[in-house]
């Protein structure tokens, strides 16, 4: 693909991605109800690197992108979120 082209995402995977992401918005809601304990807090942020991962390669089409930038992308969601979670455990074995 040339520089100056761009990817043309159908509307039917718009849609469809969307879908998901409310699905998973759901997802996230039940789960903050139930009586997880210290793993509360990383099954939400699971959630969520799921869902910016979709938003990210979808919407902002990084799909179309070099291997290479998806996987140092997915590597940085990944560290940002266990770095979050480790900051919970702290706050929660005080």
């Amino acid at each position: 693909m040339s520089e100056h082209e761009q990817p043309i995402v159908s509307f039917r995977t718009n849609t469809v991605i969307w879908l998901l992401l409310l699905v998973l918005t759901a997802t996230t809601v039940y789960v903050s109800r139930l009586p997880l304990g210290p793993f509360h807090v990383w099954a939400g942020i699971g959630i969520a690197v799921v869902k910016a991962s979709l938003v990210i390669l979808i919407f902002m089409q990084l799909k179309y992108e070099k291997p290479l930038f998806k996987g140092l992308l997915l590597v940085a969601l990944s560290i940002l979120a266990i770095f979050i979670g480790m900051t919970f455990f702290d706050v929660l074995y005080r």
